[in-house]
């Protein structure tokens, strides 16, 4: 059996930019994905603070300490520069596997700067 737990997240992130032109996907500074832990090409599940609208799609990396989190192609009009998200990767490993697993979160400011970089155990005892 394979369980699904949180992988890395990034809490907190302010929409810079929605472009609705673009193929697809979230662009994400990468600063904040090497912090977060989270990759290039990575599926990951957004969820806008705002309105609680839920949506998947990979990661593109942005430019380099710009703070830039970009939502593109349709996913753009489900949200608005300025709404609050949650980015959330997830992987899936057996129970033992999980037992040791610690999920990476970053929590940011309201200008994308990170504030918090923590660890989350799965064990029940931890």
């Amino acid at each position: 059996m394979l369980l699904t737990l949180l992988r890395a997240k990034i809490h907190g992130a302010i929409i810079t930019q929605a472009n609705r032109n673009y193929v697809g996907s979230i662009t994400i500074d990468l600063d904040l994905l090497k912090l977060s832990g989270l990759l290039p090409n990575e599926r990951v599940l957004v969820a806008d603070i705002h309105n609680g609208v839920r949506f998947e799609t990979y990661i593109l990396a942005g430019k380099k300490g710009s703070g830039v989190i970009g939502i593109n192609g349709a996913a753009a009009h489900l949200v608005k520069p300025g709404e609050k998200i949650i980015i959330m990767a997830f992987a899936e490993m057996t129970p033992e596997e999980a037992d040791d697993h610690m999920a990476r979160v970053l929590v940011l400011d309201s200008s994308n700067k990170p504030v918090k970089n923590m660890t989350i155990a799965s064990r029940l005892d931890a």
